[in-house]
């Protein structure tokens, strides 16, 4: 990559941005030079979602200019964008599963004979040679679903790339990989980079920005605080540039051993006993103390995922028994879970909320049957809901917003704020914290120690290891379905539970 004087493809010089009252961006200097991988990082709401959102064409009405090769532009649409080369990968993928790889990769752009029929035959051709530029051998004419999600992402990748785009955004590219995908995507973008494609790296996942990105940005408060080689610069001076000083517990996770300590004199709140189902996992028992928080810990598809869902009566169990307060219960049904005090929220927030209700709503609809037996009380809701909106700092300070508009992580303070007000016996948080910023990280970390405090037992399913060392006081590794390994009582590191997994 030149260091010269080369013109950056693209720039973009004293960009800002309002929301009606709310400033997402300020005066923002931001380039990218040819054939580079560009890291981005920041917290919820600092920014840098907006400024990619410029770029790709889904925002207008800001202030600066952008430039693409030194000429100045002002799309209006991701239309536009596209047209001048720019495309985005977002952290929800927009793969169709039910169809094949080659009718994904040509979503939308089939190639058509001339009597405007589908071309069946070129498209399984291209799209073979397509993928197999990016070292993908496979069928094109396999349904995409069964493939695994990190081959998903590459697929909607290539998709991106072969509309013609020489600027591509990636949001969240590795949140859903194991790190065998990971080192073969980062592969793939060296590959791309070398021929002259460059890309924008949205990630929480700090090594990961590291390794990948040839120069870093750092996004604070809606402004830009630095760019910089990422050669130059590890970890910790990152987090400190994101957050500042004082988040030490969630920084000592990122960066070495964390002592793990269960409460000695709790009684056993949660006992499962040869859980199986088929598929996910198979013959795994463990108990959760009162106070306690286990944390189940594989990559995805090793089954700490779908047996959070069984421990709420979402997915079937097949086999084994479970208990609650020594008593055994049965999980039928989301309902028999809840009867028995048990409580989850899910890894997709939007399969919990209520996204075009105001947060006041969302949070209190778990309590409604206690504060209005036959009419509505607002009043109460927006009272009980402010008291939360306070305590968990979840931005903005109101409860009155459509919670669709807020922020993955004040979203997902709102998804635990349902179940402090009448608290569960049981709390099962699956992927607590993807996709969010450390910041954000690190409050759930400290609702979660306040949960602790209460007496409620928790269970945290999580394929980042950030996740379980932080907030877990005992750690069960699980590897193809089965509990692999368990870490108590002794210090550990994120390396150690990578080797376990």
């Amino acid at each position: 990559m030149s260091e010269g004087k080369e013109t950056p493809i693209l720039e973009m010089v004293g960009i800002g941005k309002r929301f009606g009252g709310v400033t997402a961006l300020t005066g923002i200097d931001f380039d990218l030079r040819r054939g580079e991988v560009h890291g981005l990082v920041g917290e919820n709401g600092a920014g840098k979602s907006t400024l990619m959102k410029i770029i790709a064409g889904v925002h207008h009405g800001y202030d600066g200019e952008m430039r693409i090769d030194g000429q100045a532009v002002n799309f209006r649409s991701a239309r536009d964008a596209l047209a001048a080369g720019i495309g985005m990968v977002h952290q929800e993928l927009s793969i169709v599963p039910q169809l094949s790889v080659a009718e994904n990769v040509f979503l939308g752009v089939q190639p058509t004979n001339g009597l405007g029929v589908v071309s069946w035959g070129r498209m399984k051709r291209e799209a073979r040679e397509h993928l197999q530029l990016l070292g993908i051998d496979i069928d094109p004419t396999r349904e995409t679903g069964t493939l695994p999600i990190g081959m998903q992402q590459l697929i909607e990748i290539g998709r991106v790339l072969f509309s013609g785009a020489r600027i591509v955004i990636l949001d969240e590219p590795t949140s859903a990989l194991s790190p065998p995908e990971v080192k073969h995507l980062f592969e793939v973008l060296g590959r791309l980079k070398a021929k002259g494609t460059t890309f924008v790296f949205i990630s929480h996942f700090l090594e990961d920005i590291l390794e990948v990105s040839d120069r870093v940005t750092v996004f604070r408060n809606s402004r830009k605080v630095a760019t910089v080689d990422a050669a130059s610069v590890d970890k910790a001076w990152v987090i400190e540039q994101m957050i500042g000083a004082g988040h030490h517990e969630l920084a000592d996770a990122m960066l070495g051993e964390i002592r793990l300590e269960s409460p000695k004199d709790a009684p056993v709140m949660f006992s499962a006993r040869g859980l199986s189902r088929p598929r996910s996992f198979t013959d795994v028992s463990f108990d959760v103390k009162a106070g306690e928080v286990v944390g189940l810990y594989g990559f995805m598809g090793s089954g700490q995922t779908e047996l959070a869902r069984a421990l709420m009566g979402k997915a079937r169990l097949h086999g084994g028994t479970v208990s609650m307060g020594g008593q055994e219960i049965r999980l039928r049904s989301t309902a028999d879970a809840k009867k028995a005090g048990i409580a989850l929220v899910p890894e997709s927030r939007r399969a919990m909320l209520f996204g075009h209700e105001p947060v006041y709503k969302n949070i209190s609809i778990s309590i409604l049957e206690r504060i209005s037996r036959l009419l509505l009380k607002p009043g109460e809701e927006r009272r009980i809901a402010q008291g939360h909106v306070d305590a968990l700092r979840i931005r903005p300070f109101s409860v009155e917003p459509e919670v669709r508009k807020l922020s993955g992580g004040n979203q997902q303070k709102v998804a635990l704020a349902r179940w402090l007000t009448h608290l569960p016996r049981l709390l099962v948080l699956s992927e607590p914290t993807k996709g969010m910023d450390v910041g954000a990280k690190d409050d759930v970390v400290k609702i979660v120690k306040g949960l602790k405090e209460k007496g409620v037992a928790v269970v945290v399913a999580s394929a980042e290891p950030e996740t379980v060392l932080t907030m877990a006081d005992r750690i069960l590794v699980m590897r193809k379905g089965q509990i692999a390994q368990e870490f108590a009582e002794r210090g550990v590191s994120k390396d150690q539970l990578l080797a376990a997994a």
